[in-house]
Order: C-alpha cells, then structure tokens, then sequence
C-alpha cells in the first residue's frame, strides 16, 4: 500500500511516498481502507520529535511509528479477534495507531465510531481529534452552563471553531477571538461578539467571562485571567507547539495548577482522552445539525507534506485535510 512515511524526525521534507506492507489488525483492533486523514498539531509533534519531551513515548532517536497521521475516516475492511460491532463495510471515523497518511491503517476497535451519515469523509477526518479535544475542553473541563459567557480564543481554528459551535450547543454566550480574515466565519458559526485580536486585547471588556477556552497557546496566564470573573474557569487546550524545544510553548500548563491554588479562579489544562463515547456524542450534535467541521483546505496523499507545511504557515480557518 502507499504510505507516508519518515525514517528520522525533522521537518516536512521528510516525509515520503511509499510502499510499504499493509497492516493487519491485532486482537481487539480494525483495518480501515483510509479515505481521508486529519492534520493536527499532534502530527507535526510527532513528525519534528518537538517538544523533546514527546519522544519519551514516540521514540527517542526516530520515531517508532514511521507513518504520520492519526485522525482517520474510512470503510472497514477487516477485524481483529474479539472485534464486536463492526463488520467489513462499516463507515467509520476515529483516531488510529498505524498511522492515517495511508491506504489502510489500523485502530482500537474503542477509538473508533460510526460516520456520521450527513457527512463526507474528509468532513468526518476533521471531527475526531480536534472535535473531541473541543467536546472535553468545553463540556468537561470548563462545564459551561446555559447562560454563561464563554470565550473561544482561536476561534477559527480546527479546536476552536468546535469549541465555539459546541458551547453556543450548551446555550451559552460566545465570544469568539480571531483575525481579521475569519471574522466572518466567526460570525457564521453563531458567535454573539467577535474580537480582532490585531485592533483589541482580550480584556478589552473586563472580567466578564465565566469560561474561557484558549486554543492559541501565546497568551500569558495573567492576561487570560483578567478575561475572567472571579470564579471563572480557564482551560488551557495546548500550547505554542512549533516555538520551544523542550516544552514546546507547554509552559503554562505546568505553572497553571500552582496558579490556582492562590485565586478563587479554575485555571486547567486539559488532557485529552480518545473514546468512541466522545465521537458519539458529536456525531448526535453533528447529525442535529447544531455542530459542522470547517474545512480550510484539502490535499491529496501524495501532497501531504504540504498540509503540514501549511499547518504552520499562517491561520488556517478550520481544519487540513488529506484525502485518499
């Protein structure tokens, strides 16, 4: 099957086309024939090996996993032993532990769920990373009620625009920050108030919001505070992944616990968990039609090293996407 694969961590250039033995799932694990693919910081986490902290896990000289991607739409093509509830044909949609840049690649039957029947598969290849991580930040982390203010900062990127749609679901306010460019879209996914972060501050209105997400991950944690009331909840969701070596930008996340235990504030930082649950419980607001993915740009397979080059390039407005 083809594959995009690297041998060494670095830079997109190291990724490359080629052919290589198709997977076969173990006990407990799917083979999917690969439609489409999401890009998320995590790849280029895992493709540079930056932070270094990350290669304790992924391999500490190259990684252990040579086939980049992880979020993955696709048709069932095969089950391991003790698989229950999936079957060859089965449209699905979920993260995967071979790697998505490719033809097939395998995943935990627990990872996965089925595709939401009003999407496409490079829409559905958009949902399971950053809609999950987006779901958890909102509902969970931040248990944002009805009535609350809540704000999205990034709200045009692949977490934040989830983020945004999914809190406006929960009847909450939602103040959404972004540039110039994606205001408009901003204002289409239902945002009550926009703020242009290149014209205004976030505290530009005072202590007023009861929650606030921050998926950009450059903003110090005294200035995000002062966004807050005095009870507010803040949620770290990563961090400035591609500026620093060693913690990647992921500073703030250590410091945050220790910050909180001196405010009357709830600074977290959220760790990320992928369970069919999640994905389930968006394929219901997705299939209400309360939640879509926004899809920035597609690129095909043999163009992927271009989608990460474009992932850290600018702003994307939503979500990369490589089709297969």
């Amino acid at each position: 099957m083809k594959a995009i694969v690297q041998d060494a961590y670095g830079p997109a250039d190291r990724l490359e086309l080629r052919d290589i033995d198709q997977p076969t799932p173990g006990a407990g694990e799917v083979l999917v024939e690969v439609r489409a693919a999401g890009v998320d910081p995590g790849v280029w986490i895992f493709m540079t090996g930056q932070p270094y902290l990350v290669r304790v896990a992924s391999g500490l000289r190259r990684p252990k996993v040579r086939v980049r991607g992880r979020a993955v739409a696709g048709v069932v093509a095969a089950v391991g032993a003790g698989v229950t509830g999936l079957r060859p044909g089965d449209e699905v949609y979920g993260t995967c532990g071979s790697g998505s840049f490719a033809e097939y690649a395998t995943a935990r039957q627990d990872r996965l769920a089925a595709k939401p029947a009003s999407l496409s598969f490079e829409q559905a290849a958009a949902v399971p990373i950053s809609g999950v991580t987006a779901l958890q930040a909102v509902r969970d982390c931040g248990q944002v009620q009805p009535g609350q203010r809540v704000m999205v900062i990034g709200a045009a990127g692949g977490v934040g625009s989830f983020a945004l749609q999914i809190a406006i679901a929960l009847g909450a306010r939602v103040t959404g920050v972004c540039g110039p460019a994606t205001a408009d879209l901003v204002r289409s996914l239902g945002a009550d108030e926009v703020i242009d972060y290149t014209s205004a501050e976030i505290d530009r209105d005072g202590a007023r919001h009861d929650v606030v997400i921050d998926t950009a991950g450059d903003r110090p944690l005294s200035l995000l505070r002062r966004a807050l009331t005095a009870r507010g909840t803040l949620v770290l969701v990563g961090g400035r992944y591609y500026h620093g070596r060693l913690l990647g930008g992921y500073g703030r996340q250590l410091r945050a616990p220790f910050v909180s235990m001196f405010t009357g504030q709830r600074l977290r930082s959220l760790a990320g968990r992928e369970r069919a649950a999640e994905l389930d419980d968006l394929s219901r607001l997705i299939e209400s039609g309360t939640v879509r993915p926004v899809i920035d740009r597609s690129y095909p397979l043999t163009d992927a090293a271009d989608a990460m080059r474009h992932l850290t390039a600018g702003h994307p407005a939503g979500k990369i996407v490589v089709t297969v």
